[in-house]
């Protein structure tokens, strides 16, 4: 028999939309000969609902498209990800994040998410009640494990008291297949953890896997798709494209495939395409069509502008150059170059008057004080107020430019370079966005070289470079891996080989900076912890290690 792993792009609460995808996988199915179509952890939804699954009307809404789904399925059955609501509460949530087996227009046999995850993005507690059984799904004389994303990471995610993967093979003498039905979110080098995973739990069990994951970037979290049919041996012999919708067929009588993809795919182009995404799902499901963003010549809006074309075409984005009297006959000669490379929409606005107007009107308020950091952000707030008016006068997204390593220390202003709806790269490390640049000019140059490799600058005030203020980017990102994503104080970095004061200075920038990260725009997330709803610090604190 052939099974389909169907991996769609879902919009939170677009029941009707998400519907109409899910039927038109199932008519694709039909038509490759398929029996049997599976889709990803709360489909029907979309993931993660967060706090609409309080609303009573949204869950009236879910089970109203689902009946209705019911009733439209053409001729084959699916195995889909709902939000089940129980029916007979004796204490704990009210709701399940559960799979459903739908067989003739009825749901046949429903299994619920036993591991439920509160770490990082996830709060899943907050919403869902545990299932409690390992199941096996009886279909068509198949055995079919079925597992809800987490149910299968016990192995790396050791903080649960039980293994719904190895209570499912200790209570059933005979499984033809494990099915995992996910909404797995995307970061970097996570892939071939996930294949670490898949290949160890297939030839303990001698068991292949069917893995069917969500794709498409909702809010901050970009999901990669990837679904994969991995053998008793624990080889990948089929596989979906990432970060696209796709469709892989399954034979059962072998467990053959097809490879869509190159099996092992994690390095610079799975970075490159989830940013693209994000981008591209973010606007539009939003209901914007265009984009507008400042180039000033550096590498950070030269990133950002070639991922927004990559995402949107050309034709929906607006680069705006906005020199002042510190910008360079190079850098606004590198925006121009850019935006024709590009062939996007260019605009340059000079500020100089502004600006003068702006410290005329200060000019007896600061009388006998020295130049400072002031005259610096005044420059940027106008920069951001004039790319505001034109996102309010035409419509367009407004995109922030800033990367990881300068919202991490604050390197950043208020109200002007943070302004916008969406911080593309703002969970990109600096080394990573230089990266990302030679990946984007690996065919031909796209950001001018020039770009590339001058000293990095804001061009705020006179001969300004970047490590007149910061130290060099390589120790600034190694600092800041090991403190953010691998959560260590000064002791264990600076045992690491770097000099504890430095340490000691960056640790604070980052403390006393969260209160500009609360009021920057959404991020799209790549690494193990972004900043965001994933990381959850005070502002007023005064711990210091």
């Amino acid at each position: 028999m052939k099974i389909a792993l169907v991996q769609i792009n879902p919009v939170i609460g677009d029941f009707l939309g998400n519907s109409k995808k899910i039927l038109a996988g199932c008519q694709k199915a039909v038509q490759k000969g398929c029996e049997l179509a599976i889709f990803p952890e709360l489909v029907l939804s979309g993931y993660p609902p967060q706090d609409l699954l309080e609303r009573p009307s949204f869950l009236h809404a879910h089970d109203k498209a689902l009946e209705q789904l019911c009733q439209d399925l053409p001729a084959i059955d699916i195995l889909i990800g709902c939000v089940e609501q129980r029916q007979q509460l004796k204490g704990g949530k009210g709701l399940c994040n559960s799979a459903y087996l739908i067989a003739g227009g009825r749901v046949v046999q429903r299994v619920r998410k036993q591991l439920l995850p509160t770490y990082d993005v996830f709060d899943e507690k907050r919403y869902f009640e545990s299932g409690s059984e390992s199941t096996v799904v009886q279909w068509k004389g198949l055995q079919l494990g079925i597992t809800i994303c987490e149910d299968i990471w016990h192995p790396i995610i050791d903080e649960y008291g039980s293994d719904p993967v190895a209570n499912l093979f200790a209570e059933n003498t005979y499984v033809d297949c494990l099915v995992n039905i996910s909404a797995s979110p995307f970061q970097r080098n996570k892939e071939g953890v996930r294949h670490d995973l898949f290949q160890s739990i297939c030839r303990r069990y001698q068991t292949p896997l069917l893995y069917v994951n969500q794709v498409g970037g909702q809010d901050s979290l970009l999901f990669d798709g990837r679904s994969l049919l991995m053998d008793s041996r624990g080889r990948i012999v089929g596989k979906c494209r990432g970060f696209r919708e796709d469709m892989l067929v399954v034979e059962s009588s072998d467990w053959s495939a097809e490879l869509h993809e190159a099996a092992e795919e994690d390095g610079l182009g799975a970075v490159h395409d989830a940013l693209v995404m994000g981008v591209r799902d973010y606007v539009t499901k939003c209901g914007f069509r265009s984009v507008v963003l400042g180039l000033s010549g550096g590498i950070d809006s030269a990133l950002c502008a070639a991922l927004a074309v990559k995402a949107l075409g050309a034709e929906n984005v607006l680069g705006v150059a906005l020199p002042s009297p510190y910008s360079s006959n190079d850098s606004m000669e590198d925006a121009t170059a850019l935006a024709n490379n590009l062939a996007c929409g260019f605009e340059m606005i000079p500020i100089s008057d502004l600006f003068g107007s702006f410290q005329e009107s200060l000019s007896s308020l600061f009388a006998g004080k020295q130049a400072d950091v002031t005259e610096q952000n005044l420059q940027a707030r106008i920069r951001g107020n004039l790319l505001m008016a034109l996102s309010n006068k035409f419509g367009h997204l407004l995109l922030s430019t800033g990367n990881k390593s300068e919202m991490a220390v604050g390197y950043c202003t208020l109200y002007g370079d943070m302004n916008g709806g969406l911080a593309v790269i703002s969970d990109v490390p600096k080394q990573l966005v230089y990266e990302l640049a030679r990946y984007i000019n690996r065919e031909k140059e796209i950001i001018p070289l020039r770009t590339i490799t001058k000293a990095p600058t804001a061009e705020l005030k006179a001969d300004q470079c970047d490590q007149d203020d910061l130290p060099d980017y390589a120790i600034l990102d190694q600092i800041l891996e090991l403190h953010l994503e691998e959560h260590l104080g000064v002791a264990e970095i600076t045992n690491r080989g770097l000099e504890e004061q430095l340490v000691l200075d960056i640790l604070r920038r980052v403390r006393l900076n969260e209160y500009k990260r609360k009021q920057a725009p959404m991020g799209l997330k790549v690494t193990s912890k972004a900043f965001g709803y994933g990381r959850r610090y005070p502002n007023v604190q005064r711990f210091q290690d």
